[in-house]
């Protein structure tokens, strides 16, 4: 009896139930609205079963039947996640799909190099990187959308387990002809009558924030951005100091003008970066080979686009 599903099927089954809606399912899984709805149609004919109940306002709706797939579903990818990761152990290979996480705030730093460096040494694998930020990284993981992130221990849950991989001290970002750009260390003390630009995405804003927790007052905020590369354009052009976790080779804005970078003299413990994954979770052999290849760049001081 032919199968009336394929596996890519399920996932884009699964993704759209989660996301409510076509089109949010479709920014999640970087695949075409109409990609996805021909999935669902696909599947829904080959079962007899209506899976969604499509509404405008609501978007799209699992039906009972379709909350029961789901959960099947489930079972199914996870089946055969697992298949796949035995056939690895018995050829000695390390292939399949990989989802990846990655915190908004550096992917476009160091995830394409550090990505094309593990494709080179492991050119079966089908790598997906997923652009998050740290609300959604718990919510992917906790839902099995993606197989491990690379993030920071900010805010972390108890069911996440975190490796860590490099210490990212903070940075003040500021434009070359600040008043305080000639200073070789900066306070908070320094900063608090300063207009700031302030990273402003989930868990990240209170973290940026902190550091002015011991003065019991918090600087004036410029503007808010969640795109760090908006943020260092409006350093960059005079709208404010920011606040960055790490030190980039690159000192330039995206559009050409220069920025300084002065360590933050605080008491508030530097972000770690590192990687996630959901404990107690089954750790491919594919799975093992990217974080293995991370810690591998992280002990040769070599993640890519940071000064380390």
């Amino acid at each position: 009896m032919p199968l009336r599903f394929t596996l890519r099927q399920l996932e884009y089954f699964i993704a759209v139930g989660e996301a409510g809606s076509i089109a949010l399912a479709s920014e999640m899984v970087n695949v075409t609205a109409p990609s996805l709805s021909s999935a669902i149609a696909q599947l829904e004919a080959g079962f007899g079963v209506q899976l969604f109940t499509r509404r405008h306002a609501q978007g799209s709706v699992l039906t009972p039947a379709g909350v029961r797939f789901t959960e099947q579903a489930r079972e199914v990818l996870a089946n055969a996640a697992q298949l796949n990761d035995m056939a690895n152990i018995y050829t000695g290979s390390v292939r399949g799909p990989l989802r990846v996480g990655c915190l908004k705030t550096f992917v476009q730093i160091m995830v394409p190099q550090l990505r094309r460096g593990f494709e080179d040494k492991h050119s079966n694998v089908d790598f997906n990187q997923i652009e998050l930020d740290q609300a959604q990284i718990f919510d992917a993981l906790g839902s099995a959308r993606i197989d491990i992130a690379l993030t920071y221990d900010l805010s972390l849950h108890s069911d996440i387990d975190f490796q860590p991989l490099h210490p990212l001290p903070p940075y003040v970002m500021v434009a070359v002809d600040h008043p305080l750009a000639g200073a070789k260390e900066l306070s908070a003390e320094d900063l608090i009558d300063h207009e700031m630009v302030l990273l402003d995405m989930p868990h990240s804003s209170e973290y940026f924030l902190s550091f002015f927790r011991s003065l019991s007052r918090r600087p004036s905020i410029a503007e808010r951005t969640s795109e760090i590369t908006i943020q260092r354009c409006l350093v960059a052009n005079g709208f404010g100091f920011g606040i960055s976790n790490m030190r980039t080779v690159s000192k330039m804005s995206m559009d050409g003008m220069p920025l300084k970078f002065i360590p933050l003299k605080t008491d508030v413990p530097p972000l770690q970066l590192g990687i996630a994954l959901p404990k107690a979770s089954h750790v491919s052999r594919t799975i093992q080979a990217f974080i293995d290849h991370c810690h591998e760049a992280a002990d040769a001081n070599k993640l890519p686009g940071l000064v380390m």
